[in-house]
């Protein structure tokens, strides 16, 4: 009978569920990788190209807030191009060339710019230093300090510095863009004393070109507030660069008072550059002091535009593409990035190999076990352990029951060979005893020799036929001839061929009552063997004054033959075995109490050659019961089975 896997430990789904574990981790172990790997080299070249854009946007920015046309940007840009090995280019508005790297026909210019170069109006993520007002702090225009200018403030600044250092403070001096020194010191309050003594305050008043720029820029500053009502505003310079210091006047309110004057020129920070607006605003009391300090403000920064336009260059068109004419430069796995990916996938290989390895051991051991024992048969024991209950090991306990059975029929075959030496040798010995007796004289060979020997011949013939059937049944060539029966007349027969001997062994053979109509397809002859060798066991195991009883009776599909003695019965240990062959009951196999052994293994092959079975059921001292069902079949009574 074949035993059913559960399914949880079936071999085929452990083998499904490690597969799947392994190419789900070698999968998301690659793709993790894969996708790490290539973000971070992507976000390098991602950073390396932005910061080379930054680097290129920042100096033509810076050559652009400087200058007040482009002329004398090709050496720029040829320096440029020469570092970072990218095609650049420089349109204006209009996309006509106004300088590049190379001829504007060797290399067409891509179809989006990559910046657009205005000092003016700077793009905060290529340049974050230009402030709130997009303003580049390069871009001073009129505030240029003259050379006499910026000697004197730069003797003045280094005094100050000096002054600040013997009072304990840190003071660093540096330059603005406009040429105004500033002097960067920390620890210093706004309302330290130490300001006025060391001449802080100095350093913060305009110079007469400062004042000359400031001038011109109020006037625009109050042109644009006029229409609204508003100015005009006062402008200085302060620590964060231009500060206004306005007077607003609105019709219907009161004046909003002076905002407090510009400080002096001293950064807590980095230095910022005077040319810078810092809009401060001052608190108004009115409702439309918002309103009133956002339009300062933003008339404050358009009118810088306006002042600085004429000194800085027009805004252009910035092209950065590489060799190829791309703008994205191609991606290249760094070496660092190809270690990894060696790394991970030699580490994933390894996991994989290992878990592969395991699997596979746990798989061949057991099989090497079953080899071993398979290419030993003839070892006594040759078993195999049972280490799971998966198919490998429903196939060792297979093989533990295979070899139990090939041991148990290599003993019945030396048995069997015993056996019929045994049985062979007691009627040849009989008939070569009167032989060598007839021929040395001893014996006269009268017609009561004949007989004896004649009925030792019969035996042998008869244990040869036996074997011969059983050979027959071995080999499937069992034929049998069907044709209707009437079990009644069957029995009969069968009766009354041992009824003589049955009388001589003082025991009562009866057959019960039987439906005379009962017929089944069958070989009268065989089935006639079969009942006739139950009806011989039952009588030679039946003392004397015992009875045997022979019964048959249709029960739906079968017809039942029953054969009842009252003999010494079986052995609950030995009825199992009454079936096979040259099993006796009286092992001393003595000719008065048993036969051959061969009877009752011919019954059970007769049986099954019918489609049918038989039984046995016994109590020690109360005799034997045998069965034979067979099917009440409707084949064709000429078929030979």
């Amino acid at each position: 009978m074949r035993r059913r896997v559960p399914l949880r430990k079936s071999l085929l789904v452990r083998l499904l569920a490690a597969s799947i574990l392994v190419a789900v981790c070698s999968v998301a172990a690659t793709a993790w990788l894969a996708v790490n790997a290539t973000s971070q080299e992507i976000q390098q070249e991602q950073v390396q190209t932005l910061s080379g854009d930054a680097g290129i946007y920042e100096t033509l920015l810076g050559f652009a807030a400087t200058h007040h046309d482009w002329d004398g940007a090709g050496p720029v840009l040829a320096d440029l191009t020469k570092r970072t090995g990218r095609h650049i280019a420089l349109t204006d508005q209009s996309r006509r060339p106004i300088g590049g790297s190379a001829a504007p026909h060797a290399s067409p210019v891509p179809s989006k710019a990559s910046a657009v170069i205005d000092p003016l109006d700077v793009d905060q993520t290529l340049a974050p230093n230009s402030g709130t007002t997009r303003i580049d702090p390069r871009a001073v225009g009129p505030f240029a300090l003259s050379a006499e200018e910026r000697a004197q403030l730069r003797s003045a600044a280094g005094a100050t510095a000096d002054c600040l250092r013997t009072r304990g403070f840190a003071a660093e001096t540096g330059t603005d863009p406009s040429g105004r020194p500033n002097v960067t010191v920390a620890g210093l309050a706004p309302d330290d004393g130490t300001s006025a003594v060391c001449g802080l305050p100095r350093l913060s008043a305009p110079t007469p070109t400062e004042q000359q720029a400031l001038s011109r820029l109020g006037e625009l500053v109050d042109a644009c507030l006029s229409p609204e009502g508003l100015g005009p505003v006062k402008l200085g310079i302060g620590p964060s660069g231009v500060v206004p210091s306005p007077r607003v006047q609105s019709p219907g309110t009161p004046s909003p008072g002076t905002v407090i004057p510009p400080g002096p020129a001293v950064s807590p920070g980095s230095p910022v550059s005077p040319a810078t607006p810092a809009i401060t605003p001052t608190p108004l009391p009115n409702p439309n002091a918002d309103s009133a300090d956002q339009a300062v403000a933003t008339c404050v920064d358009s009118s810088r535009r306006q002042q600085l336009a004429p000194y800085v260059a027009p805004a252009a068109l910035l092209f950065i593409s590489d060799s190829n004419g791309t703008t994205t430069p191609a991606f290249h796995l760094t070496r660092a990035g190809a270690l990894r990916i060696a790394g991970v996938t030699g580490l994933v290989l390894a996991l994989t190999v290992a878990l592969s390895v395991l699997l596979a051991t746990r798989l061949v051991r057991p099989l090497r076990a079953l080899t071993d024992a398979a290419q030993h048969p003839t070892e006594p024991h040759a078993r195999v352990p049972v280490t799971g209950n998966d198919e490998i090991g429903y196939l060792a306990a297979a093989f533990n029951d295979l070899s139990e059975r090939r041991e148990r029929i290599e003993e019945q075959r030396k048995a069997m060979v015993s056996d019929v030496a045994h049985e062979l040798r007691t009627p040849l010995s009989n008939i070569r005893g009167w032989l060598e007796a007839t021929q040395d004289g001893v014996a006269t060979p009268d017609l009561a020799l004949m007989a004896s020997l004649l009925e030792e011949a019969l035996l042998l013939q008869h244990i040869i036929d036996d074997l011969r059937d059983l050979a027959a049944a071995d080999a499937d060539s069992f034929r049998l001839h069907r044709e209707p029966v009437r079990i009644a007349e069957l029995i009969d027969q069968v009766a009354e061929a041992h009824r003589a001997r049955a009388e001589a062994a003082g025991v009562l053979l009866s057959v019960l009552p039987t439906d005379g109509e009962a017929e089944l397809v069958a070989d009268p002859v065989r089935l006639r063997q079969a009942v006739g060798n139950l009806v011989d066991n039952a009588v030679r195991h039946t003392p004397r004054c015992g009875s045997v009883t022979v019964a048959a009776c249709p029960v739906g599909d079968e017809l039942v033959i029953e054969v009842a003695d009252t003999g010494t019965g079986i052995d609950p240990d030995e009825l199992p075995h009454v079936f096979d062959r040259f099993w006796r009951a009286e092992k001393s196999r003595s000719r008065q109490t048993g036969g051959s052994g061969l009877g009752l293994a011919i019954v059970r092959q007769l049986a099954h050659a019918h489609g049918g079975t038989v039984t046995a059921t016994s109590r020690p001292g109360e005799g034997a019961v045998f069965t034979l069902r067979l099917p009440r079949t409707d084949a064709d009574p000429t078929a030979a089975g």
